[in-house]
This record gives C-alpha cells, structure tokens and sequence, in this order.
C-alpha cells in the first residue's frame, strides 16, 4: 500500500503507491471476486477476498499478505503489498484459487466510513486472530504452525503501522492521490 519514505510531520511517512498499476492484464483476469462476499478479516485496501477455496494455498505464493480464516478457513489479505514482487506474488495467490475468491477493485469499494468503521471493529478481528493463533502455534500439522506464525504477524500489524497504512489510505480514497510529506493525513 505504501512506497517512497520521506521525512514528513509524523516522522517518515510512507506515501501511498497504487499496486493494481503493477497488474498487467493477465494478472487482473484472475481477479474475480464478489465484493458481496467479502471476508470480515481482509484490511481495506485495494486487494481482496471473498470465498476462496480451502486448500491453504494463499500462503504458498503470498505468504506477507494472505491468511486463512473465517468460518471455512478461506484465505483473506491481511496486508497490502508494497512493491511489484509483493503484487506478483498476490496474483499468483489469485490464479491459483479455483473459486476466483480474490478481488483488486477495493479501492473502488472501499469508502472513508467503511474503512473507519473496519477500524473501530479491529478489536473482533484482533480477538479473533489471537485465538487461532493460539490454537495452531500448538497443532501437530506444520501448516497450521506456520500460518500461526502469519497470525502473529498480523496482530503485530493491527497494534502497530497499520493505523498509518489505513490513514495513507483514506488519504488516497478521498484525494485519488498520495499525500505529500507536508499533507496532513485524514483521521480514522
């Protein structure tokens, strides 16, 4: 979600990078999701998941963004990419879901309240992540140890630099354009 790092009012602040410009044309066929399906988990942003399958291959090509959960264990983006390779490796998340589940229109989805709503809900997302990860850092199956690992990960992004992701990105949904160093950014 975020790109060049420059210094600005709240430190370095990274200013936003649109990842679908990364897509070629290919890539974007594979984005097929339902927006009405959309899984609770995913962080806004411009990528996406509703109903994947369950075949926990998400992480296999994406392993920084994507997670399982939800009542099925579907696959969900947890965090933005932030460069080319990161896009590369969400598509090919995308090409491999058999249900066509993963969606890059977020940002014409996604609106400043419904972000700020998702939130002030992160606390149900933060419980949530918690307990599985608990869960499966204890499971015999090495996948379920693994994707532990990416759990952990994203509690440590809901606590940490994603409410400055988040606030980058209202910026960008409201101005259709990263902020300068000097801009200030939006609440959540």
């Amino acid at each position: 979600m975020t790109g060049v790092d420059t210094p600005g009012e709240w430190g370095i602040v990274s200013l936003y990078w649109d990842p679908t410009s990364a897509l070629t044309p290919e890539q974007r066929g594979d984005f097929r999701g339902r927006w009405d399906d959309l899984l609770w988990l995913n962080v806004p942003g411009p990528f996406w998941t509703g109903e994947t399958d369950t075949c926990w291959t998400g992480r296999l090509h994406a392993p920084e963004h994507v997670l399982y959960g939800g009542e099925y264990f579907s696959e969900f983006v947890y965090r933005q990419p932030r460069t080319t390779a990161e896009v590369a490796a969400l598509a090919e998340a995308a090409w491999d879901d058999p249900f066509g589940g993963y969606g890059c229109d977020g940002d014409d989805r996604w609106t400043p309240d419904a972000v700020r709503i998702w939130w002030r809900e992160r606390d149900r997302v933060i419980q949530y992540v918690e307990q599985l990860s608990q869960r499966w850092i204890a499971s015999e199956r090495a996948d379920e140890r693994e994707a532990a690992a990416g759990l952990q990960d994203f509690a440590s992004y809901l606590v940490g630099p994603l409410s400055d992701d988040l606030r980058i990105y209202l910026y960008w949904l409201i101005e259709r354009r990263s902020p300068n160093p000097s801009d200030r950014l939006p609440p959540l």
